[in-house]
């Protein structure tokens, strides 16, 4: 049931929209369900479950979220390569049953398994064995085994204290098990979204290592291709880092998502529905969805 102590957002900017988390359907640790009902506790008003190139948890998601009353929108975030860089599109409110969409994510996935014993070989080498029997065990998918199912491994072995100890040590550049992989094609991602009828949006822009004129070229890109956000407020961003997003928004005319990018309760620097409010100086990307007006007229 709907919880009816909640406070009516008064301006679309008040509203709670958390529209960047994980479940263990990719590399999360929670069900679908879970991250619906901590969402809901945590106050969120619009939450989108938006899953490494995979859909597979959105009817569990979206029938939890309609019986305790809070707004869903079905999402999925797509690997891409671009310029030797892995970017991240997340998709809002896409048909989860959208054909076209579903075999292009599943072309997406091809590949994993192979990439990931080439990183269990690796960490081999380095005195880490069985790492990937061990990251199966953390897979909810096994067609979704990724580079946070070998850290927690990791952990496991006492090897390092902590996910984020094991991001210093390996499986990033230069590090042992790092293994690149060709992802989906920056069009064809953006393509694929707005054909299901989705919003394409930009995720945690702050996190790649692109320069000024790559980041333009970057976006540009994207927009030439149908791409309409931009995730101004993360919980991927370093202090500081929206500002340069909010600029970026108004100057590329796109609309400004928020999303906590939340994995689990102890490997996630933000939990979900926490982040800061969007500036006003920005259009959020729900400024049009029913979802958000609905909640104006509670």
């Amino acid at each position: 049931m709907a919880d009816s102590r909640r406070m009516r957002p008064t301006d679309l900017h008040d509203i709670n929209a958390d529209l960047h988390c994980h479940s263990v359907i990719s590399d999360g640790t929670l069900s679908p369900e879970a991250v619906v009902e901590r969402a809901h506790r945590n106050g969120v008003d619009i939450l989108a479950l938006t899953d490494h190139d995979e859909l597979g948890g959105l009817v569990a998601a979206a029938a939890r979220a309609q019986a305790l009353g809070l707004a869903f929108v079905p999402g999925v975030e797509v690997s891409v390569t671009w310029a030797n860089e892995t970017i991240h599109i997340v998709g809002l409110r896409v048909d989860p049953h959208h054909a076209g969409l579903a075999r292009g994510l599943d072309r997406t996935r091809n590949g994993r398994d192979g990439r990931a014993r080439e990183i269990a070989a690796q960490l081999a080498d380095v005195g880490i064995p069985d790492a990937y029997e061990g990251a199966l065990k953390y897979a909810g998918n096994p067609e979704l085994i990724s580079r946070s199912h070998f850290a927690r491994y990791i952990v496991e072995t006492g090897t390092c204290a902590s996910v984020h100890e094991v991001f210093e040590r390996f499986l990033i550049e230069g590090k042992p098990g790092f293994i690149p992989h060709r992802w989906a094609r920056l069009a064809d991602a953006v393509g694929w979204i707005c054909e299901a009828g989705g919003t394409a949006v930009m995720a945690h822009p702050g996190r790649y290592a692109l320069g000024e004129l790559a980041m333009d070229q970057l976006i540009r890109e994207f927009c030439d291709a149908g791409g309409s956000g931009i995730e101004v407020v993360s919980g991927s961003h370093a202090p500081g880092q929206s500002e340069r997003f909010v600029t970026m928004a108004q100057h590329y005319g796109l609309n400004a998502s928020r999303g906590s990018d939340f994995h689990g309760p102890n490997e996630s620097r933000h939990d979900l529905g926490s982040m800061p409010p969007l500036p006003r100086s920005v259009t959020p990307v729900w400024h049009h969805w029913p979802e958000a007006h609905a909640l104006e007229r509670r």
